[in-house]
């Protein structure tokens, strides 16, 4: 291997450190740790490039102490001027082909920071690594990197002096007089002998006031009579704990001011005198750095409050102290629309006001954090009163609930709030968020905007859901699903006009379950997309077969789950489903309600005109229900609306809610729309809603849902006649 000019000086000044094949030292290997906690990088190396070889000087998350040069990233890093960042060595052709990518530690992400002395050498670099590829490595990133590398130099630099301190005077004058560290030697009585213009510097105190000086003069006054004992025995010929280590100490400046340092110990004879040097580095910035990387480890960045894991340690805290609390955990209602609506740099002014509040409204004394998201998490010690944290909870709910005015924007939003308090039964503190979010749970469900406190049969019900979504997997699997089929007749002439597809559960041990019983739960399940698709071939393949031998213009209604609207390929899956069932588009109508379109985006609306271009009729279901039903019949493309059961049957069918059929039946007459009358079971209400405009009926009139070969039966023999006879 060639080496030029400059590349022999660098050679020639790392030997200068002696720092090649030297055992672990904490000191390096506490950077590597950091540098791999705060930059969540598995692997972390202190590395330094030889002539061969690159050797780790410390190292997290790697085995292998060294590497050959040739297959080193860091050697690439030596002659940049800032911080060399890979983002993907697979992508990357000086690297793509190198043995550390395409074996053993599979590297795919590399940043190296240069280790650059105060002469501008490399040396080498600290870097962090990881498996997979990173996008983007942040301002913060580097600086962050940046700042624990010279953290590295500032201790390689040390350890050069160090061992320059044994040459001789002269070479010591020289050294002493260019350090950015102080250097001071001290005689066995304690007395200053050499103060250098680093030390002036850092404690105040010019050479001249120095020397000849006890080394009091720098050591805090609450510390001098340990300082004075240690010295004494080791001028008696003590070793001295301290030699060849290096410790973080306070020290007193000349105003009286403290600072911290980093001293480096030796002792050796002098024509028979005992003689004390030390060098001490003025570690302020250094501290104040750890102390910002500190924080931003425990800190939530955007909100200022504290983040997850610092809730995590206060948690475990607590549980070790065995102390009393209530848990809030805040989910705000409607962030999602706000992020929509406005953007993202809305939505983090939105958190930002909202920590705002949080921290304006409580004492000092209740623990704070953003969990993330729109998840905030309030810890109110030394109080599990129930009452106590849903009185708080409701203060917290009414100040999120006043509008934020932001730029331009008003912004309003609301907040749930679950609860969780210990008891004489709480034994993990680290639980209470898993009780908290059952409470959270419940209250969203509740309608929102509220609070409520979690109770033991929460987790049994949450136990009873898991167990239920576990049985409807198991359905899946076992074909426990069947289609049952409830008649749709022609109000004015009695003829069966199609039916709508109902979802069953043949339970093995509760029997046959209609929908309410566990369609809440499927629809929000990984298994809804499959399921919804087996429903919609189901029905097409029947809906075909029954346009063959019932009626030539048969037409099955199914109703999808709100989840397959967010799949892309909805419209590809019904033009495909419709062909291979060999069913006219005329002969499927897809039904929807207000829940469906508003849990979703504007998407549903390009992939219902899709659908209704095919041919495909749009039904709305439960029409009336709903608080935006009008402006959906002008957005969305519905051909048919099905009045809810409440406007025709039951209780809820008094007068007021016969006017508003009326009047739902005229206005989509007038808009050229099918109307279905829902719920119909008596003779008296099929004759009135008929009266009234409806144009095809469904109830129990005219036939319960059933299955296949029961409609099939029904509609071929005796419900014919029942149909006539109604009408």
């Amino acid at each position: 291997m060639e080496f030029d000019n400059e590349e022999r000086h660098r050679l020639a000044v790392l030997a200068e450190y002696a720092i090649f094949d030297t055992l672990p030292e904490a000191e390096f290997d506490h950077a590597t740790e950091v540098a791999s906690h705060v930059l969540n990088a598995p692997i972390a190396l202190v590395s330094l490039v030889g002539k061969d070889r690159q050797f780790f000087k410390a190292r997290t998350g790697l085995a292998v102490c060294e590497t050959e040069r040739e297959a080193s990233f860091c050697r690439h890093a030596l002659w940049d001027s800032d911080i060399l960042v890979v983002p993907d060595a697979t992508l990357d052709p000086r690297f793509s082909a190198n043995r550390l990518v395409i074996g053993e530690p599979f590297i795919r992400f590399y940043a190296g920071a240069p280790l650059r002395n105060p002469d501008g050498v490399t040396l080498g670099t600290l870097c962090v690594i990881d498996q997979e590829p990173r996008a983007e490595f942040s301002k913060s990133d580097r600086q962050t990197l940046r700042l624990l590398a010279d953290g590295i130099m500032d201790r390689l630099e040390a350890r050069r002096l160090k061992l320059k301190i044994g040459d001789a005077e002269a070479g010591m004058q020289s050294i002493t007089s260019s350090s950015p560290d102080a250097i001071v030697t001290a005689d066995a009585e304690n007395r200053i002998i050499s103060w250098n213009a680093a030390a002036e510097r850092i404690f105040g105190h010019s050479r001249s006031e120095a020397v000849g000086q006890c080394l009091d003069i720098i050591v805090p006054s609450a510390m001098r009579e340990a300082h004075g004992r240690r010295l004494h025995r080791v001028a008696s010929g003590e070793p001295p704990r301290l030699l060849g280590t290096s410790v973080e100490l306070t020290a007193c400046r000349k105003d009286g001011s403290h600072i911290p340092i980093e001293l480096s110990l030796s002792r050796w004879e002098e024509a028979g005198q005992v003689r004390f040097g030390g060098i001490l580095r003025d570690i302020s910035e250094r501290k104040k750095a750890e102390e910002e990387l500190r924080l931003a480890a425990v800190t939530d960045h955007l909100t200022g409050l504290s983040n997850r894991a610092s809730l995590a340690d206060r948690l475990a805290t607590m549980e070790r102290a065995d102390a009393r609390l209530a848990l809030l955990l805040i989910d705000l209602d409607g962030f999602k629309e706000v992020n929509d609506r406005l953007g993202h740099l809305i939505g983090d002014e939105v958190l930002k006001e909202v920590g705002l509040r949080l921290r304006a409204l409580l004492p000092p004394t209740h623990f704070v954090a953003r969990m993330g998201g729109d998840e905030f998490v309030v810890l109110v010690e030394d109080n599990a009163n129930p009452m106590d944290a849903y009185g708080l909870a409701d203060t917290i709910i009414l100040a999120i609930e006043e509008a934020m005015p932001l730029g331009s924007e008003m912004v309003s939003i609301s907040a749930s709030v679950g609860i969780a308090c210990t008891t004489a039964e709480t034994t993990d503190h680290r639980s209470m968020l898993g009780d908290a979010d059952l409470a959270l749970y419940k209250a969203k469900g509740d309608g929102r905007g509220r609070a409520c406190v979690f109770t033991p049969n929460l987790r049994h019900a949450a136990k009873t859901k898991a167990l239920v979504r576990e049985q409807l997997a198991n359905a899946w699997k076992t074909d426990a699903f069947e289609l049952y089929y409830q008649p749709q007749v022609d109000m004015t002439s009695g003829a069966l006009v199609g039916a709508e597809a109902l979802l069953r559960w043949n339970h093995p041990e509760r029997g046959v379950l209609a929908p309410g019983a566990f369609i809440g739960l499927l629809e929000s399940d990984v298994l809804a997309v499959p399921v919804g698709r087996w429903i919609l071939e189901t029905a097409c393949r029947q809906a075909a077969k029954w346009r063959r031998t019932i009626c030539p213009d048969f037409r099955i209604a199914v109703n999808l789950f709100p989840v397959q609207f967010k799949t892309d390929d909805l419209p590809t899956f019904i033009r495909d489903t419709l062909e291979r069932m060999r069913l006219s588009p005329d002969g499927l109508e897809i039904e929807i309600t207000e829940s469906t379109i508003l849990n979703s985006d504007q998407r549903i609306l390009s992939k219902l005109k899709t659908i209704r271009d095919m041919g495909v009729a749009v039904a709305f279901d439960d029409f009336g229900t709903g608080y935006a039903s009008l402006s959906m019949l002008r957005d969305y493309p519905v051909t048919k609306i099905k009045i809810d059961r409440s406007f025709v049957s039951g209780n809820g069918a008094d007068e007021r809610a016969q006017l508003i059929a009326k009047c739902i039946a005229a206005m989509a007459a007038d808009l050229d729309l099918v109307v279905v009358a829902e719920g119909i079971e008596t003779r008296e209400q099929h004759e009135r809603m008929r009266d009234q405009g409806c144009d095809h009926g469904q109830g129990y009139l005219y036939g319960r849902p059933m299955r296949a070969m029961d409609y099939e039966r029904q509609a071929r023999g005796q419900t014919s006649r029942t149909m006539a006879s109604v009408a």
